[in-house]
């Protein structure tokens, strides 16, 4: 008779590296009610202790801050007040709302910084409501948000891609399209104008960090409606300018420079990148168009652009990137799910980036430094 083998004893796991175990003791004490009203009221502990428990606590209503927000661009609250401070009741009545309601926007506007409330009563812009009202982009973008949020709704389903087609997706038609080339102008016009508003935000930016006085053209590869390239035609006006993108992109874009009077010197061309890119500019732009793109069509993207230019141009990667100190959250929590609800593309960090240019053909990578950089970061690779 033969007997059965004998099951191997199992292997005793490895005990947890010591930093591991003093990890999970502090997050067991962290987590425990005794110890954080111990350290509410610790004089020592007390700041940190409530610096999370706020911070805590604006995780979880952060969407109702952002709906004030948007309740006072929808009301053109701060236009409104833009020639100076007014009542309660004179705001509920331009705002055509009921007084109570209206002293509930205030003065949630008030507490997030928008507005202030002065001392006799009346209210004012607040330094963040001044800077609103120079920045019209940001309203657009806030408007936006509204696909942004309806696609959020179950989060978890959009991690696990059970959702469906997500709102985004059909917005940006051209990242799922099989053939781009052939979205209409009806799709392109509403994504076009706040491409145009988005690129407009940053462009003085880019430009600042790296001018581009030295270049005599410039490609800008899917440059939307040209925001970026009549900043950078009026920055640099011996500067010729070729912008690409698909052809209803490329056809609106030659309507603004024509309406910029940029005709002579503002060219557009209309195709896909996959289909190479044109030739003859010493400086191409990519200006937020990589990190819409999955790791492959990125690659294909730069090689596209190494092709296109000659030995010594420059190629403008600008973007908001992963990983950037003091707005990690703008690159990895926002963008990140942003472009997963987009359905293309990832946030990376600058590292991820420059060895992808590297991988593309690209040499001497280096970052320029942006006034914000939270809004773009610039590298700049040199063709060899």
């Amino acid at each position: 008779m033969r007997s059965e083998p004998h099951a191997l004893p199992a292997t005793p796991p490895a005990p947890a590296p010591w930093r591991d175990r003093l990890l999970a003791w502090r997050h067991r004490l962290i987590a425990s009610p005794a110890f954080q009203r111990f350290a509410a009221a610790f004089p020592p502990t007390r700041p940190v202790a409530r610096r999370n428990a706020r911070a805590l606590f604006d995780l979880c209503a952060g969407f109702v801050y952002a709906q004030v927000l948007t309740a006072c661009l929808r009301l053109d609250l701060f236009g409104v007040l833009a020639d100076g401070p007014m009542t309660p009741d004179d705001l509920a009545r331009r705002l055509d709302l009921p007084p109570d309601r209206a002293l509930c926007l205030l003065r949630a506007a008030a507490s997030l910084g928008l507005l202030t409330r002065l001392r006799d009563g009346r209210f004012a812009l607040g330094d963040l409501g001044a800077a609103l009202l120079g920045n019209p982009s940001v309203a657009a973008m806030v408007a936006h948000h509204a696909l942004l949020y309806d696609d959020l709704r179950d989060p978890v389903a959009l991690l696990r891609g059970t959702g469906g087609p997500t709102r985004l997706s059909g917005y940006w038609a051209y990242a799922g399209a099989d053939d781009p080339t052939q979205v209409g102008d009806a799709v392109v016009a509403p994504y076009g104008a706040l491409m145009g508003a988005s690129q407009a935000l940053v462009a003085r930016d880019i430009l600042d960090a790296y001018p581009l006085g030295r270049h005599a053209h410039l490609l800008e590869i899917g440059g939307g409606e040209g925001a970026f390239a009549v900043e950078a035609a009026r920055a640099s006006p011996r500067l010729r300018v070729t912008l690409f993108d698909l052809p209803p992109v490329a056809a609106r874009a030659a309507r603004r420079f024509a309406q910029e009077g940029l005709s002579t010197r503002a060219a557009t061309v209309g195709g896909s990148f996959h289909e190479g890119l044109p030739r003859g500019a010493d400086v191409a732009s990519l200006v937020r168009v990589v990190h819409d793109h999955d790791d492959a069509p990125a690659l294909a993207l730069m090689r596209s652009a190494r092709a296109a230019l000659p030995s010594g141009g420059r190629l403008l990667v600008a973007e908001p990137m992963a990983g950037t100190p003091g707005a990690e959250p703008i690159g990895d929590a926002y963008f990140g799910f942003y472009l997963l609800a987009m359905g293309s593309g990832r946030p990376r960090t600058a590292d991820e980036l420059g060895a992808m240019l590297r991988e593309a053909g690209f040499a001497r990578v280096r970052e320029h430094r942006t006034r914000r950089p939270l809004l773009v970061r610039l590298l700049v690779a040199a063709a060899p």
